[in-house]
């Protein structure tokens, strides 16, 4: 009798592994630890390619010289290169990098497929066209103003929830009608950009492949202001997320709200890569990469948020240098990151193949 009733009260430890539980009083939280220690890893990473970056050139600038301009102690054009082009050139990539990053984890969480990115389901080549249609008729050849990429990305993926029927757990519908959004939107900007005289065209067209030349403060502030709206309210969906991810029955049975948490989230997503892609051109591969990587660093029981956006940060900061510093002549980001991501994608088809087979 005494040992049925212990067992009867004992109480199984439900907590994950990877997790410990911080009680004060009759609050509690369920800190991360496995995920905390790899945004500490991430953030170390970044600094050190931050280091990297700021002396990555083309012109082979000695790193004497590089630390004289980042300490203001070197001559005046090397201190204006260093802190006037270099340094707000690598700030607003980390930031680039963390929204794609953020934008990818939300829509291959949403859609329940980890192709579905902003860069293939139309968004980003919705955001591409609103910004290409800006410089129609302009003889400058300089692109439009970075906010109509959020509006161009809002009206592609509008488009794209009406024909699929929702954002609902039919992701592969989502997919399928995104590659046929973002084919039928990609052939539109050709077609612009092909109508165009040679200086508008040339000028539009390394903007369109991905690039952070010329970013500097005046498009880095105001993308910081937006993150730190965004970011937040991202970590509170990706949370709520995370109630989704089997089944939506049993994210209503845990008092979630399945519609407002999809389409915040959405909403989100859209807004991040709009207006990443407006201020650094539809950067590829970037947002399928960062959250498959970030998944696999901090497991499989959380949506991994910021890992992704610490993961995007320190890919597209890595390609950019890697882009000043592989040839004679300056290689967009977008184009490095192209190059890498094409056998990133077979290796995601793959192992999901894979995975599938095994299961």
């Amino acid at each position: 009798m005494t040992d049925k009733t212990t067992d009867a009260v004992k109480t199984t430890d439900v907590t994950p592994p990877d997790s410990t539980v911080v009680r004060a009083g009759t609050l509690s939280y369920l800190f991360p630890r496995r995920s905390a220690l790899i945004a500490v890893a991430l953030s170390l990473v970044i600094a050190l390619v931050t280091a990297l970056a700021a002396f990555a050139s083309s012109t082979s600038m000695p790193f004497s010289d590089t630390v004289a301009g980042l300490l203001g102690t070197g001559d005046s054009a090397t201190v204006m290169l260093v802190r006037d082009f270099r340094l707000p050139r690598i700030a607003v990539g980390l930031l680039v990098g963390a929204a794609l990053g953020i934008a990818g984890c939300l829509t291959q969480t949403l859609a329940g497929n980890r192709l579905a990115t902003p860069d293939i389901i139309g968004v980003n080549d919705g955001a591409t066209a609103a910004v290409v249609a800006s410089v129609v008729g302009s003889s400058t050849g300089m692109i439009g103003d970075w906010w109509l990429g959020p509006l161009g990305a809002i009206g592609a993926a509008v488009l794209v929830v009406l024909c699929a029927g929702g954002a609902g757990h039919r992701g592969y519908r989502v997919l399928v009608v995104g590659i046929g959004v973002s084919t039928l939107i990609g052939a539109i900007t050709d077609l612009v950009m092909s109508r165009e005289n040679d200086n508008t065209a040339g000028g539009v067209f390394l903007w369109t492949v991905g690039s952070l030349n010329g970013r500097d403060w005046g498009v880095g502030t105001p993308l910081a202001l937006i993150l730190l709206i965004l970011v937040p309210l991202a970590l509170v969906a990706g949370n709520r997320l995370q109630m989704l991810r089997f089944d939506d029955d049993m994210g209503s049975a845990l008092g979630v709200n399945v519609r407002l948490v999809r389409a915040c989230s959405l909403a989100l997503a859209v807004a991040l890569a709009g207006v990443a892609v407006g201020i650094a051109g539809p950067i590829a591969f970037v947002a399928l990469a960062a959250p498959v990587i970030a998944a696999r660093l901090t497991g499989p029981a959380r949506v991994p948020v910021l890992g992704s956006a610490l993961t995007g940060a320190a890919l597209i900061a890595a390609a950019d240098a890697l882009g000043r510093v592989i040839a004679p002549v300056e290689i967009p980001v977008g184009v490095v990151t192209s190059v890498l991501g094409g056998p990133f994608l077979l290796w995601v088809l793959f192992g999901s193949n894979k995975t599938g087979a095994e299961s």
